[in-house]
């Protein structure tokens, strides 16, 4: 089983790789403040998940720099995400308030509405 996952984990990141979408083009001063926004967000994945990788599509389509933490090569972020976010489960995005408040988000598809949503009114196009 441990030699059909690897497999399919290669097949997985390689077509992310071939399709891999274009990144949205802003303005220089609406993508320092988007840059500055992403610092509070960061995203707890495994490289070769095909829920993470639909995840990493989104933020790459929207140009989000958001720091990946990989909970499977690194220990330190997979305990983070057991004691703080209450389960080791990817993605999960931890959202960070301007108050310090930490929120965990665990599910793709809600991962994906909300960076649209939350960045969608800082997508004018660069010039």
């Amino acid at each position: 089983m441990k030699v059909v996952r690897w497999i399919l984990g290669k097949i997985i990141l390689f077509l992310d790789w071939v399709f891999t979408p274009r990144s949205l083009k802003r303005k220089p001063e609406v993508q320092k403040q988007v840059e500055q926004q992403t610092q509070m967000l960061k995203l707890y994945q495994y490289k070769a998940c095909p829920f993470c990788v639909k995840v990493r599509r989104t933020m790459k389509r929207l140009n989000l720099p958001i720091e990946t933490r990989d909970a499977k090569q690194q220990p330190n972020w997979r305990d983070e995400l057991a004691s703080e976010g209450g389960q080791v489960k990817v993605p999960c995005l931890r959202i960070t308030e301007d108050n310090g408040t930490v929120k965990w988000m665990y599910e793709s598809s809600d991962i994906v509405s909300y960076l649209e949503q939350r960045f969608s009114g800082l997508s004018s196009p660069a010039s």
